[in-house]
């Protein structure tokens, strides 16, 4: 990942919400983020949905991507295509072991280009949320869309190892801790209190912008 040469105003372009929700008596919290990027829709629908396209940006996947159909990220998540009404809207099960949460995204044609709102929502688990709050999905999404717009503004595929490394640069400990924080606000006006909320996106920043000592030399 090329380096950015304002990691926080990066960060900045992608507008954060905290929800507090709740599937089958189960209560949940829904992670928002919305960017806005300076292509049509159907082109970032493409980068979003083509098997071929998907890996230039984010992760190789496999299965069948259509409603119905099983998916699976490479070393990451799986899950089931639920909903897909193109250009606009796509939903799927974000399934990790035996941990099931769900992420839509929807795509909204804006004057100058397309909003991208994605949403992920999984049960609450109080222990981690303390620990690391929204920021634990968030800035991993947050690191995503990076990804995303540098692929949209160059056409090229991302280079799969320097974005693994890109938090751990200056650059991206900055962008890390910049969008840590945004989603520490979005929970504190959901009702999280303010100290812990900022306890937790530290936390969540050190979580990733440190290299572990097993992992120095890969």
């Amino acid at each position: 990942m090329p380096l950015l040469s304002d990691p926080a105003a990066v960060a900045g372009l992608v507008t954060r919400e905290v929800r507090t929700g709740s599937r089958d008596g189960t209560p949940t919290r829904i992670a928002v983020a919305r960017r806005r990027y300076p292509t049509d829709q159907a082109d970032l629908w493409d980068a979003l949905t083509d098997i071929e396209r998907i890996p230039r940006w984010f992760l190789p996947v496999s299965g069948d991507l259509r409603v119905g159909g099983r998916y699976q990220l490479e070393g990451n998540a799986n899950g089931v295509v639920e909903e897909c009404d193109a250009p606009e809207r796509f939903a799927v099960t974000w399934e990790m072991g035996p941990q099931i949460s769900w992420l839509t995204i929807v795509l909204t044609p804006i004057e100058d280009g397309t909003e991208l709102e994605l949403r992920h929502e999984a049960p609450v688990d109080p222990e981690f949320w303390v620990q690391y709050g929204p920021g634990a999905v968030g800035v991993g999404w947050d690191l995503a869309l990076v990804g995303l717009g540098l692929h949209l503004s160059s056409g090229a595929p991302v280079d799969a190892a320097e974005g693994l490394a890109f938090p751990t640069t200056p650059e991206g400990v900055t962008f890390v801790r910049t969008a840590a924080l945004g989603w520490a606000e979005a929970a504190v006006r959901d009702g999280d209190d303010p100290a812990a909320a900022n306890s937790a996106a530290l936390r969540t920043v050190d979580f990733y912008t440190i290299v572990p000592e097993d992992g120095s030399e890969s």
